[in-house]
């Protein structure tokens, strides 16, 4: 499902379900190996988390938000790090290669203990200019979620979505006022 397309996979759990699911999430991995219905509920807790922020940037100027009490941390260290990292068109290659994967983990470990859950699995979009889908979301970890979205805010490339989603707001009120008249 698209980001902002106005469901969520969440829905269609009742609340014993979301109970059960959130006691599940709170045991260690060890505890389960590759059980299916936990990778859904994973998958489905980090499609909420996408949609929520997706909705965030698309009403609120990137510009101006702060994701974590250690924003300014995170971007500093992260461009001290990743600085040629091109941050607007993601090539995948650079979070998921063993190269990259042995130059991203230092970084990581630096937020242990720093940002909560800093190493859990969530979506990040390839595209800064695009939506969450299929073609265009990679599986990382929350803090290159935080580094990544945290530099696209600051370098004003999540604004695309802002704008967008302002404009559309615009002319479906223009095309509201107008059948009102």
């Amino acid at each position: 499902m698209a980001a902002g397309s106005g469901g969520s996979c969440l829905d269609a759990l009742g609340p014993g379900e979301l109970l059960s699911a959130a006691q599940a999430l709170s045991l260690p991995a060890e505890a389960y190996g590759n059980d299916p219905n936990i990778e859904m509920v994973w998958a489905m807790k980090a499609m909420q988390h996408a949609e929520v922020y997706y909705n965030l940037i698309s009403s609120v100027d990137p510009l101006f938000l702060r994701l974590t009490k250690v924003d300014d941390q995170i971007y500093s260290e992260f461009r001290e790090n990743f600085g040629k990292l091109k941050i607007d068109v993601l090539d995948p290659e650079e979070l998921k290669s063993e190269p990259a994967k042995e130059k991203w983990r230092p970084f990581c470990m630096k937020f242990s203990g720093i940002v909560e859950d800093f190493n859990y699995g969530t979506l990040l979009r390839l595209d800064c200019t695009q939506g969450y889908s299929e073609e265009n979301t990679i599986f990382a970890t929350r803090i290159q979620f935080f580094a990544i979205e945290i530099a696209r805010n600051r370098e004003g490339y999540n604004r695309a979505v802002y704008n967008i989603a302002q404009q559309n707001g615009a002319a479906k009120k223009d095309s509201t006022l107008s059948r009102c008249n």
